[in-house]
């Protein structure tokens, strides 16, 4: 008898679970798999719930998948208030309202971060737990963030139903993590992961060096210029064009991943292939991924003015290429 009830209970379980499992959006799925270590790292960085930053992504991106999102890669609706950088227009609330344009998504998380942050109305939401997506919920509704009114009821919705919550951190102090061995680790956009290595910064570097692919790479600050950059790692102007495949000299923009070390000639292993997304060039991904721009022409048979084709798959590595 109680071997019964046993299996009834169980398969009552199993049979929920596929309800659940069923009822979840699969490009929900999707992307918080694919960013959900960009999201750690920015609550480690900025004290922001990583529930709370994949919740708004994913509502206000339509899961990376929305119109803004796809021109813009603004994933968190953040308009051009006090913003110097590239523009879009988009109907939001009114008809063709100023957005944030980014090269990459990983700017866009970052920008939100440095958004909530810096912002005095948002000042209140950093006295909260690092866990409390709640009242992080409520409090960016109280303070304006969205005019939905029920933004914050749909935000912990998420939160709850894909259960976010598990990738909250309970420690937000940078200090503390910046003595840890194993640093956070981000999502460039394209599913291949990076990390931050602290034993490398030099004592008088402004710059935090980060590793895609075993190789360094840091992003450029607003005052940035190649030759400053050049001068503050002991590298020629000319050698870093060369690490970064640039030809044309112009004004280097914010946010600009430079290269101070020779690309691969292809990915690492995990990372064979590469599905082109909506505005990926040849050379993006090329820098996305720290492979040289002529192997990874070389590799596709592409020539560098090619266009590529969104969902055309790319050659990351040969077969047999060991590092």
């Amino acid at each position: 008898m109680y071997r019964s009830i046993l299996y009834i209970v169980m398969l009552c379980l199993l049979f929920e679970m596929k309800i659940v499992a069923q009822s979840r959006n699969q490009a929900y799925i999707n992307y918080i798999q694919r960013y959900f270590l960009l999201a750690q790292q920015q609550q480690q960085q900025f004290g922001i719930p990583a529930s709370i930053t994949l919740a708004q992504g994913l509502l206000e991106s339509g899961a990376g998948l929305g119109k803004l999102a796809l021109i813009s890669n603004n994933h968190f609706g953040i308009k051009c208030s006090d913003w110097q950088g590239e523009k879009v227009f988009h109907d939001d609330d009114m008809q063709g309202e100023c957005f944030r344009k980014y090269d990459e998504v990983v700017q866009s998380f970052e920008d939100h971060s440095v958004f909530l942050k810096t912002k005095q109305r948002y000042a209140f939401l950093f006295d909260l737990s690092p866990t409390d997506y709640q009242g992080w919920a409520l409090g960016l509704k109280k303070a304006g963030y969205a005019t939905d009114p029920n933004y914050a009821v749909k935000l912990i919705n998420i939160i709850q139903d894909y259960e976010l919550g598990q990738y909250d951190v309970c420690s937000t102090d940078p200090s503390k993590t910046k003595m840890k061995n194993n640093m956070p680790v981000t999502n460039n956009g394209n599913g291949q992961f990076f990390k931050k290595q602290d034993a490398m910064i030099h004592a008088f570097s402004k710059h935090e060096i980060f590793k895609v692919n075993g190789v360094e790479f840091v992003v450029s600050l607003p005052d940035d210029t190649y030759e400053s950059i050049s001068n503050e790692f002991e590298i020629s102007v000319e050698r870093l064009f060369k690490y970064n495949d640039i030809k044309q000299i112009g004004k280097l923009k914010a946010g600009t991943r430079l290269f101070v070390q020779q690309k691969k000639c292809g990915a690492s292993r995990q990372f064979p292939t590469h599905k082109v997304m909506p505005g990926e060039t040849i050379y993006r991904i090329s820098q996305n991924y720290g492979i040289k721009l002529k192997r990874l022409l070389k590799l596709n048979g592409l020539h560098e003015d090619d266009v590529l084709q969104v969902g055309q798959i790319l050659k990351l590595r040969i077969k047999f290429l060991f590092f």
